[in-house]
């Protein structure tokens, strides 16, 4: 690998808390500002897509990036073992940046159409295919492993933070200079990560020959990280069991939640009442994770609380008023974010360095590819059966991914490092 080695008069230390490694919390800026100039782009691109076309061309111009990061998703991940994470993650953020940058100066000279937004959209599917996996597999990397549930803690208060002000910036620089000034923020967002990340320090680790099988091509790594993942008596039934978390998860907490507060008639600010519930409690148990710094028993926890979570998700389509249903929805966020904090973690420590970057895009591509594709199923199925038949499905198909975390026993008893 070619991530930086560590000097000896800066060791990286693996008893040092991670909320004050110096360090890590350069990562989790780098992070922060890139995720925080990801929502910004988001919403640039969609205002200037409507702005420049019809509804539909713009619906084709948001989803034109999909296609790529699923496509592409496994060969970033052998991309991110072969060059190492941090390389990865620089190279990305700075095409990312030149990107968005080129856009807001065209866009600031002339009106070129849809064609530039749609490459634009088509040039981050590509490098998200890439940076996903290596982001990934690098906490890692900067920070001994009986930290990193605290690191996933912290990540994912960084998610929540950048979700609730992305919007609300790129709202700002739309209404101040246009698309442009919009797209403008968000490569300048995107840039701030870039020298952060360059100063950031990488250690190399001790590698599993098992899971090695030397130089090769890349599609012969490709197919050593599948054979690892699905040979592992813990990664195999974990991925299985984040795939049937996100697939029972996705369709009710998107397109399900839109129709439910349609039905009900709670309107467009309640559907925000109840997406803020979640997003409270998803950020309370990053909280939790961020404080406490590690959760023993990993496994059974993971399996309980995606149970319970089940639970919540199913009682989503059946509470009488919005408050309590932005109470469900808050159950269901801190228990789907304990239970998805927890598989970030167990991926990154069960999991042998020379294949983290193909074991975070298996996980990504399952999150990001397959269980988006339930949406349409979920939608169509609503209109047929209604509501309740359809959440409680989906709950019965999300907790499945708890009881294979509860009864292999190798990811029950699954331990974080102390």
């Amino acid at each position: 690998m070619t991530a930086a080695l560590i000097s000896p008069a800066t060791p990286l230390t693996e008893d040092r808390p991670a909320h004050r490694d110096p360090n890590v919390l350069r990562w989790l800026t780098a992070y922060t500002s890139s995720m925080l100039g990801d929502g910004v782009y988001f919403l640039a691109l969609s205002w200037a897509a409507v702005q420049a076309g019809s509804p539909a061309q713009a619906g084709v111009v948001m989803s034109v990036s999909a296609l790529p990061r699923a496509l592409l998703m496994l060969g970033g991940g052998v991309l991110a073992d072969r060059l190492g994470p941090r390389a990865v993650v620089i190279g990305s953020d700075a095409v990312r940046c030149a990107a968005v940058l080129a856009v807001a100066a065209l866009l600031f000279l002339t009106s070129p159409g849809l064609w530039p937004l749609a490459a634009l959209a088509l040039v981050f599917g590509t490098v998200d295919a890439v940076f996903m996996p290596a982001v990934g597999a690098l906490p890692v990397r900067l920070t001994g492993k009986g930290q990193l549930a605290r690191v996933q803690g912290m990540r994912g208060l960084a998610i929540r933070f950048s979700t609730v002000l992305g919007a609300p910036l790129g709202g700002l620089g739309v209404a101040v200079g246009g698309p442009a000034a919009a797209f403008g923020l968000a490569g300048l967002l995107i840039a701030v990560s870039v020298p952060l990340l360059v100063s950031v320090r990488t250690r190399d680790l001790p590698r599993d020959d098992s899971a090695d099988a030397g130089p090769g091509t890349p599609l012969g790594d490709l197919a050593t990280g599948l054979r690892y993942i699905r040979g592992h008596r813990v990664l195999a039934p974990l991925m299985l069991a984040i795939a049937l978390g996100d697939l029972g998860f996705v369709g009710p907490l998107n397109v399900g939640l839109t129709l439910l507060a349609d039905r009900r008639g709670w309107g467009a600010s309640g559907m925000g009442w109840v997406l803020a519930g979640f997003g409270v409690g998803a950020g309370a148990a990053a909280l939790v994770l961020t404080v406490r710094g590690r959760v023993p028993r990993a496994g059974l926890v993971t399996g309980c609380s995606c149970v319970a979570g089940s639970v919540a998700v199913g009682a989503l389509a059946f509470v009488p008023t919005l408050a309590a249903a932005v109470g469900a929805a808050l159950a269901v966020g801190l228990l789907t974010g304990l239970s998805g904090a927890l598989c970030g973690a167990l991926l990154q420590t069960q999991s042998d360095p020379a294949c983290l970057g193909r074991v975070s895009a298996v996980a990504g591509l399952v999150s990001l590819g397959l269980a988006p594709l339930g949406m349409p199923f979920a939608a169509a199925a609503i209109g047929a059966w209604g509501l309740g038949p359809v959440y409680l499905v989906s709950a019965v198909v999300c907790g499945l991914g708890g009881v294979v975390a509860l009864v292999v026993p190798a990811l029950r008893r699954a331990e974080l490092p102390g």
